[in-house]
C-alpha cells in the first residue's frame, strides 16, 4: 500500500514560496499499474520524489507498506566525486542487498566497460542513465517509479532493456509518469490525472488518456 494523508510540498523560489502540492490524499489502488499524467508544473515529479522518499512532505504524511525504488529517470542521487562501482556499492547497502551480485549484474547489464571505475562526473547523461537502469533493474522492488523512461542506449540496449523491465513487471507493479499515450497504454491499466485543483482517478486509462487530449487542445 502507498497512502498520501494531507500531503502538502512547496518550494521557495527566489524569495517567493510557491505551492507544488496542496493537502493531497490519496491511496493508490493494490495490484494496478498506475499511470501519472498532468501540465509541466502540475507536480508529477514532485509527487514521485516524494513517494520514493527522496523528498519530505512539508505537511502530511506517506504511508509505505511495500519496497519502492527511486525514481528510475532520476540520476541526481548519485555522488558525482565516486566512481560508479562506488555508487553501486553504497546504494545496495543501503537497500540491503548482496552487493556483489548487484555489482555482477550492473556491470552486465548496463555495458560501462571500464568506465564503471570511474567518477560519476565523467559520465554523460546517457551513461548516468544507464547506470541508474541497471542498478534498478538489479534491485527487486514491490513498485518501480518511472518517470518518463523506460530504456536509454541503441536500439540493441532498448530492446535489452525493456526485456528486463517486462520480466520485472511479472512480479511487481510500477507507478508511471509518461506524456506518451502508447507507454501508458503499454504498461498501465489505470491513471491519475493530476491539475492545479486536484487529483482525479481514472479506472480505465483510456478515458484518462481522452481527458487529457482534451485538456492539451
Amino acid at each position: 500500500m502507498i497512502e498520501l494523508d494531507d500531503v502538502s510540498k512547496s518550494y521557495a523560489l527566489k524569495g517567493v514560496r510557491k505551492v507544488i502540492l496542496d493537502r493531497l490524499s490519496f491511496r493508490f489502488p493494490k495490484g494496478r499499474n498506475v499511470a501519472i499524467m498532468g501540465h509541466n508544473g502540475a507536480g508529477k515529479s514532485t509527487l514521485m520524489r516524494l513517494i520514493a522518499g527522496a523528498e519530505e512532505p512539508d505537511s502530511g504524511r506517506i504511508r509505505r507498506s511495500v519496497s519502492v525504488s527511486w525514481p528510475l529517470g532520476f540520476t541526481g542521487g548519485f555522488n558525482g566525486s565516486m566512481t560508479g562501482l562506488e555508487n553501486v556499492r553504497f546504494v545496495s547497502r543501503i537497500y540491503g542487498q548482496d552487493t556483489e551480485a548487484v555489482i555482477d549484474q550492473v556491470e552486465e547489464f548496463a555495458e560501462l566497460g571500464p568506465s564503471l571505475r570511474l567518477p560519476i562526473k565523467t559520465y554523460s547523461s546517457g551513461m548516468r542513465a544507464r547506470l541508474a537502469f541497471g542498478l534498478s533493474m538489479a534491485i527487486n522492488f514491490d513498485c518501480y517509479l518511472i518517470d518518463e523512461i523506460t530504456a536509454v542506449g541503441d536500439e540493441n540496449f532498448k530492446r535489452k532493456s525493456q526485456r528486463v523491465f517486462k520480466d520485472k513487471l511479472a512480479r511487481s507493479r510500477i507507478i508511471m509518469i509518461s506524456h506518451s499515450a502508447s507507454a501508458i497504454k503499454s504498461y498501465c491499466d489505470c491513471g491519475l490525472f493530476l491539475t492545479v485543483g486536484g487529483i482525479y482517478f481514472y479506472d480505465d486509462v483510456n478515458e484518462l488518456l481522452a481527458d487529457y487530449s482534451r485538456a492539451q487542445a
